[in-house]
């Protein structure tokens, strides 16, 4: 049996996040045990989607949690790692300098990964194989919405038929960046993709919705219908951000994404005539983890 502790390392438009799984494989399968998970919300997509840099402030702070995530890596004594930057890193004019910066202050090497690349490694995440919930027969619609972007993946007949990557995402719909030609192309080839492959449901990831399906306090197996989120929404976006807190249990750095983000889906549901969503609750991270742990 072979043994190895993997991290993966996301640095996205709303928050970075660092995970750290054990790995066990025999007779080529794989089990995977997580041993650390870490959140910080930085919100580089902040300035990017206003200023089109990151500024030196968030720089510091992305470099202070880096030298954190170097040691906390090295305390567990890892064996393989990635870290992938994403919507926020791939549009920030100044971010050659922030990968040499990053280096210099925590020895981590970040790659700048395209949206595409970024679907396909979460969807690596998905074991559609295992999931017992999954009806692999029909076609379906994975959908990762992050603070920058949101990634499509049109899955039929158990093989990646498209991928899309479109620039709406949480953090970007706040600072008012999205536009309305945008939106418009978002929900044209939303129609395309609908009426070419007919998914049946929605596999959905990403902070927010894997925070719904908790709210909505869903199983391991349940999956969350388009009536839930419509009805989520409208109970959230009916009170303010500081009882979105007080009430709902909301912490700061969700309490406004979740809005934009259930928009995002419920505009989904619509154009492709869908009900359900299947939330295997993983993320960029874990995609990394598994495709380091086959290669």
């Amino acid at each position: 049996m072979s043994k190895e502790t993997i991290a993966g390392i996301d640095i996205g438009s709303n928050a970075i996040r660092l995970l750290i799984n054990y790995v066990e494989g025999e007779n080529g399968s794989q089990t995977y045990k997580k041993a650390l998970f870490i959140r910080i919300p930085l919100r580089l997509g902040e300035d990017v989607f206003t200023c089109k840099k990151i500024s030196n402030e968030k720089i510091a702070k992305l470099g202070k949690a880096m030298r954190a995530f170097a040691d906390l890596m090295e305390t567990f004594d890892i064996t393989k790692y990635r870290a992938c930057a994403t919507s926020a890193m791939r549009e920030a004019v100044n971010n050659k300098e922030i990968v040499r910066i990053i280096k210099q202050i925590s020895g981590i090497s970040i790659e700048i990964i395209s949206g595409t690349e970024e679907a396909k490694y979460v969807f690596a995440a998905t074991s559609l194989e295992s999931n017992p919930v999954i009806d692999k027969s029909k076609s379906c619609l994975y959908v990762d919405v992050g603070g920058g972007s949101t990634e499509l993946i049109i899955y039929n007949e158990q093989q990646n038929m498209v991928s899309e990557s479109f620039p709406i995402g949480t953090v970007r719909m706040l600072s008012g960046s999205v536009q309305g030609e945008e939106w418009q192309y978002f929900k044209y080839r939303l129609k395309k993709i609908a009426d070419k492959y007919n998914p049946a449901y929605i596999i959905g990831s990403g902070g927010n919705i894997n925070k719904t399906f908790k709210i909505l306090e869903k199983k391991e197996q349940d999956f969350i219908t388009c009536t839930e989120i419509k009805s989520l929404y409208d109970k959230i976006v009916a009170i303010s951000y500081e009882d979105r807190i007080k009430y709902m249990k909301l912490n700061e750095s969700r309490a406004d994404v979740i809005v934009p983000a259930l928009k995002i889906f419920l505009t989904i549901c619509k154009q492709c005539n869908i009900e359900q969503i299947i939330v295997p609750n993983v993320g960029l991270a874990d995609g990394i983890i598994r495709k380091l742990a086959q290669e």
